[in-house]
């Protein structure tokens, strides 16, 4: 399979496979799937997706364990707290997310909706067309966040795009909160950014994949293959782009690349 048409049929026929509801259940998307408030979903997306790598079951498991300790209202929980209240976030353990990067995550949110006007406001400000890859408002945001108190350990979990990184995670945030999904899987509740910005989260998955289907030919997984697969993407689908998200990572886990 060499032809781009043909490439782009293969992508869109798994796409509409794996683009549905029931994709929810395994995935840490249902973290933010649980609540209908604005605030609610943008935090408890953002926990989910700080959390979202190593097994999912755990990730699911831990990022229910913070929504439970937040009395299942994160939005209130992030601006009202007691000390008190971050009693048991001391001791939360997520691989090598730990208790101290637990509670510096808490009192910079508590900063970004104080101070910032809320996670999308610091994601949008300043958010110019030309700039498609996003890295320049990922780095805006990664700045206001880092404001706060912290330990030097706790800034390898808000990933650097100027480092190479492929900023996977926040990738796979914004593509929740941004991307308009008809089968409510993403939320689409940020509407002051275009889908046709974002990147593709990139991951094993998705660039083992676009690599054997011609779409990615940087070896590395970093930012600038990032940039690289987003690109192709666009030519695909310049209005929503990252839809192919849902094919390259299902195809990746199902090892469906004997299909191709």
């Amino acid at each position: 399979m060499s032809a781009l048409q043909d490439i782009k049929a293969f992508l869109d026929e798994k796409y509409y496979h794996y683009n549905q509801f029931a994709f929810i259940e395994q995935d840490p998307i249902c973290i933010p799937h649980q609540f209908k408030k604005k605030e609610d979903i943008e935090i408890a997306g953002f926990f989910a997706a700080t959390l979202a790598w190593g097994n999912r079951k755990t990730i699911i498991t831990n990022a229910r364990k913070l929504m439970m300790w937040m009395d299942e209202s994160p939005h209130d929980f992030i601006l009202n707290h007691t000390k008190k209240d971050l009693k048991p976030f001391e001791k939360f353990v997520h691989r090598t997310f730990n208790g101290k990067d637990c509670l510096f995550f808490i009192s910079a949110l508590n900063a970004i909706y104080l101070q910032h006007g809320g996670l999308e406001m610091s994601f949008m400000a300043n958010l110019k067309a030309e700039d498609r890859s996003l890295k320049n408002n990922i780095m805006q945001f990664r700045s206001k966040f880092l404001e706060s108190k912290h330990l030097p350990r706790s800034e390898k979990h808000l990933s650097n795009p100027q480092q190479k990184s492929t900023t996977k995670r926040l990738c796979m945030y914004l593509r929740w909160m941004v991307r308009q999904d008809q089968k409510g899987v993403d939320f689409g509740i940020w509407k002051n950014m275009s889908p046709s910005l974002l990147c593709l989260p990139l991951d094993v998955h998705t660039g083992n994949v676009s690599r054997s289907l011609g779409l990615l030919s940087r070896k590395q997984n970093d930012w600038q293959a990032v940039e690289e697969i987003t690109h192709a993407l666009r030519k695909f689908d310049p209005v929503d782009p990252i839809k192919y998200d849902f094919a390259l990572f299902g195809i990746g886990v199902d090892k469906l690349l004997e299909d191709i």
